[in-house]
């Protein structure tokens, strides 16, 4: 018996991990720019489960797809390549295996939906082969090339964070603004800020459209790449914004984080990274009561995030101007493991 072969028969046989969502509060998307981000995790995850089986077949949403021949493993545009995308990094395309992927994180809504796939299904396959778990920050950077080369999405590194340490974060993505090798990467640094604020007067509201994040992203980095001196500045003053508003979130001052929100949503606006439905709910919200409200993540439709005094007022007024979905950011664990047998 080779050395894999005994480690594979003493690995467990069926493993079952969990990641969460999150929302971006201030400072997004200067994550993939070298800026900063203060971002909350949500109560919503997305669950993965691994299992011994005697072919390789990927089931999300209840539907399955087999992977039988090595052109099965290549990209199709479809909800079954994040599990494509992890299997071909970690060289699984020939040990026969049972994925199974259950989410309640809107997909494609700028909630890192895909990115807690992806995470969840990292530490559920390592656990399975029976590797060890690896530092957090290694993990998150994993993640990201994964999402990035393997996955072919634009991506800054804001979800895989999130979505491997959870919580309530300040995070400083400074010397990130050009991808290295896993290798060569500059780990983030991560402030914890659970405990700060017991109850966020935030709400999510999901305006039902899913667009692929990547191409919100692309247009405006190939205008960072080329000097574009509008987005240079306006993503530098969105990352000041993260870093000011830290003192203001841990001082309960919610008027200084509305008056942030709302500037940091105004230059994303103005580089063209929100849309007509995000500008209309968000309208809608700051017309309902909130002091401010800005996109969630890249934009193009998914995700708006307002902070409001009168949570249920805002939330009714976003459901019947045609909300799909109202959501909280809770301050929850990351990824962790929730069956290994």
């Amino acid at each position: 018996m080779t050395l894999d072969a005994q480690r594979l028969t003493a690995t467990p046989r069926r493993v079952v991990a969990s990641a969460p969502g999150r929302a971006g509060i201030l400072g997004n998307p200067t994550d993939g720019y070298g800026g900063s981000v203060i971002s909350c995790s949500l109560a919503e995850r997305a669950i993965v489960s691994v299992t011994s089986a005697d072919r390789t077949e990927i089931t999300i949403g209840g539907q399955t797809q087999l992977l039988a021949e090595r052109a099965d493993f290549e990209l199709k545009q479809d909800r079954f390549d994040c599990a494509r995308a992890v299997l071909n990094f970690l060289r699984l395309l020939e040990q026969p295996l049972a994925i199974e992927v259950a989410t309640d994180i809107p997909i494609q809504a700028g909630l890192a939906g895909s990115t807690a796939i992806l995470t969840s299904l990292v530490v559920a396959l390592r656990e399975w082969l029976g590797l060890a778990p690896l530092e957090k920050h290694l993990l998150a950077e994993m993640v990201r090339v994964i999402e990035l080369h393997y996955l072919e999405i634009q991506c800054g590194y804001q979800d895989q964070y999130m979505t491997v340490f959870g919580g309530l974060n300040f995070m400083d993505f400074r010397d990130k603004e050009f991808y290295r090798d896993l290798k060569h990467e500059i780990y983030a640094t991560i402030e914890n800020l659970n405990g700060v604020v017991m109850d966020l007067p935030l709400l999510l509201a999901h305006t039902g459209h899913q667009r692929v994040s990547g191409r919100i992203l692309r247009p405006i980095r190939e205008r960072w790449e080329q000097g574009d001196r509008t987005v240079h500045d306006g993503y530098k003053r969105i990352a000041e914004l993260a870093r000011l508003g830290k003192r203001a979130i841990i001082d309960r001052d919610w008027e200084t984080v509305a008056r942030f929100m709302n500037e940091n949503h105004r230059i994303q606006q103005s580089l063209g990274a929100s849309g007509e439905i995000n500008d209309r709910m968000i309208d809608v919200a700051i017309k309902a009561g909130a002091l401010a409200a800005k996109l969630a993540g890249a934009g193009g439709g998914g995700t708006i995030i307002a902070l409001a005094p009168e949570i249920e007022k805002v939330s009714q007024a976003l459901l019947q101007a045609g909300a799909s979905r109202i959501l909280r950011p809770v301050p929850s664990c990351g990824v962790e493991i929730l069956q290994s047998c």
